[in-house]
C-alpha cells in the first residue's frame, strides 16, 4: 500500500539530496536552477518543508496542492512558501516537463538574530494559495532575478562576518518589491479582481438575505474567504488596495445597510431586528449602528416620520 504520509524535509541538504544536487554551499540558504533538477525520479507525492522557499518555476509538467488549491505552471510566476506547509505534488497526465527556473531556500536559523526574523511574518504573500501567486512583467522577473544573482554571488564567495547582513539586504530587497508587484497586481489584474469583489457582493447579499444571520451570527472572515475560494490574507490585501476597506468593514457595511432597510421599511424592534441580523443582545448591535452611522437605530428610525 501506498505511503501517503508526507515527507519531511528539515533542512537544505536534505532537499539537495533529494533532488541528486550537489551538497548546498551554504547550509542554511541556497538557490537552485530547476533545470538541472531531475523531477522524473524519486520525488515523494507530499512533502512538508522546514524552511521558507522564493520561487520562479515554467514548465514543470505536474501541478502542486496547497493550502487547498491547485496550481500548474504553464507560465511563469513567483510564489512564496511558509515553512510547516503540506505541498501535495501531481503529474499531469500527457504532458512534457521542459521546467526551468529557480527555488530559494532559506532556513529559518539563517534569520536568526536578524532584522529578517521578525519582520518575514509580515509579509502576507507567504499565507497566499498557490494559486494567488505573483505574475511578473519581464521587467520585474528581471529585477528580481538579478537580487538572486546577487545572494547567490555572495555566498559562492569566501564567507565572513559581513555575508549574512549582506544577504539579509537582499532578501529584504527582493521581499519589499514583491510587496510592490503584488499591489500592482492587485491594481492591474482587473478583471479577475473585481470578479471577485462581485462575488463578494453577491455573497454576502445572499448570506444577509438567508436565515443563516440567525442560525450561525455574522460570516467570519474565514468563511467569507473560503466560500470565494481564496485565502484570507490574499482578500484582505486585495480589498485594502481596491476599496481601501477591511473584508471586516464589508461584513459590517453589508450589516448596516440591512439594518437601514430594516429599520425604514418594518416596523419590527429594534431587538428584534438586531436578532434577525445576528446579534444575541440588542445593545451590542445598537452601539455599532451608532458608531458607523452617528445616530441610534431609533433615531434613524424617527428620522423617517
Amino acid at each position: 500500500m501506498e505511503n501517503t504520509n508526507p515527507l519531511r524535509v528539515k533542512t537544505i541538504t536534505e532537499f539537495h539530496r533529494l533532488w541528486g544536487l550537489p551538497q548546498p554551499e551554504h547550509p542554511l540558504i541556497s538557490v537552485v536552477d530547476y533545470s538541472k533538477v531531475n523531477l522524473s525520479e524519486g520525488r515523494p507525492q507530499s512533502v512538508i518543508c522546514d524552511c521558507y522557499s522564493i520561487a520562479i518555476k515554467r514548465g514543470m509538467g505536474f501541478k502542486m496542492i496547497y493550502g487547498q488549491q491547485e496550481y500548474d505552471f504553464d507560465e511563469g510566476v513567483m510564489f512564496f512558501f511558509a515553512p510547516n506547509q503540506v505541498l501535495r505534488i501531481e503529474a499531469i497526465p500527457n504532458t512534457a516537463s521542459n521546467h526551468s527556473g529557480w527555488v530559494m531556500f532559506i532556513h529559518p536559523d539563517f534569520l536568526w538574530n536578524t532584522s529578517l526574523a521578525k519582520t518575514i511574518k509580515q509579509y502576507e504573500y507567504f499565507n497566499y494559495a498557490a494559486n494567488e501567486a505573483l505574475f511578473l512583467s519581464d521587467k520585474e522577473e528581471a529585477i528580481i532575478n538579478h537580487i538572486i544573482q546577487n545572494i547567490q554571488q555572495e555566498y559562492h564567495s569566501n564567507i565572513d562576518k559581513f555575508s549574512q547582513n549582506i544577504i539579509i539586504s537582499q532578501i529584504e530587497t527582493l521581499l519589499n518589491y514583491a510587496e510592490r508587484f503584488y499591489q500592482r497586481q492587485f491594481i492591474t489584474r482587473k478583471v479577475t479582481n473585481h470578479k471577485i469583489l462581485d462575488r463578494l457582493e453577491e455573497m454576502l447579499s445572499d448570506y444577509f438575505n438567508s436565515d443563516d444571520l440567525i442560525s450561525n451570527g455574522l460570516p467570519t472572515v474565514q468563511y467569507i474567504a473560503a466560500t470565494l475560494n481564496i485565502s484570507p490574507s490574499y482578500l484582505s490585501g486585495l480589498l485594502k488596495v481596491l476599496t481601501g476597506r477591511s473584508t471586516q468593514q464589508h461584513i459590517q457595511d453589508k450589516l448596516i445597510e440591512k439594518a437601514k432597510e430594516k429599520l425604514s421599511t418594518t416596523t419590527l424592534s429594534v431587538s428584534e431586528i438586531a436578532y434577525e441580523l445576528g446579534f444575541e443582545h440588542s445593545q451590542s448591535f445598537s452601539k455599532l449602528f451608532k458608531t458607523k452611522t452617528n445616530l441610534s437605530p431609533l433615531q434613524f428610525r424617527q428620522s423617517f416620520n
